[in-house]
């Protein structure tokens, strides 16, 4: 019977020292998506002096225009996979006065045709 009381209180006193970092891996978390996703691919497809609504046909609407700033488009992605550390991706998109793009910045690179004329 003493023995039982030790086989049980062992795990026990185990399981309460270790709190739930050993519990927290066996629970299921799913993953979070936020924002807009990017593709390489999608960047690429932007030319100099495209306007925004073909911007916005390639890329889709942005996460974020500023008020101040309507020349320049923020596309974020952030990516939570279960118990993994999240992720962040960002393109920013900047246009002239004009409406046209002039620019692309942040994690993703322009194509190397960038520069190339519309046709």
């Amino acid at each position: 019977m003493q023995l039982t009381k030790w086989l049980v209180a062992i795990p026990l006193a185990v399981t309460m020292l270790s709190g739930c970092s050993v519990l927290e891996r066996l629970v299921y978390r799913i993953d979070i998506n936020q924002g807009n996703y990017v593709e390489q691919q999608a960047v690429e497809q932007l030319k100099f002096g495209m306007t925004k609504e073909q911007v916005r046909f390639v890329l889709g609407s942005p996460m974020l225009i500023e008020n101040g700033f309507p020349n320049t488009w923020y596309y974020i992605y952030h990516h939570t996979p279960g118990h993994n550390p999240s992720v962040q991706k960002n393109l920013i998109v900047n246009f002239n006065d004009a409406g046209q793009l002039i620019e692309l910045s942040g994690d993703f690179q322009p194509s190397d045709t960038f520069f190339e004329t519309l046709n």
